[in-house]
């Protein structure tokens, strides 16, 4: 049993997301490299902020990115 919910685990995280979630806020805790898309005033229309986690010691790399609409789903940040 246990090996059986290890397995659906492990097949859930390795399959690839097909949609991104759009946060309405950055959140303030991101793990390295770990990507979070963000709805922000700094980005032009039709354009989403991309916040790309660092290690320690470094700032977060933001950049403006497109998304297509069928790819992006709007959802709040929780802290």
């Amino acid at each position: 049993m246990r090996a059986l919910a290890l397995g659906l685990i492990f097949s859930a995280v390795a399959l690839p997301c097909l949609a991104q979630t759009i946060l309405k806020s950055e959140p303030l805790a991101l793990a390295p490299y770990e990507v979070a898309f963000v709805q922000d005033a700094s980005c032009p229309s039709g354009k989403v902020l991309k916040v790309t986690g660092a290690i320690r010691g470094l700032h977060r790399r933001k950049a403006c990115v497109a998304l297509a609409a069928e790819q992006a789903s709007l959802a709040v940040a929780t802290p």
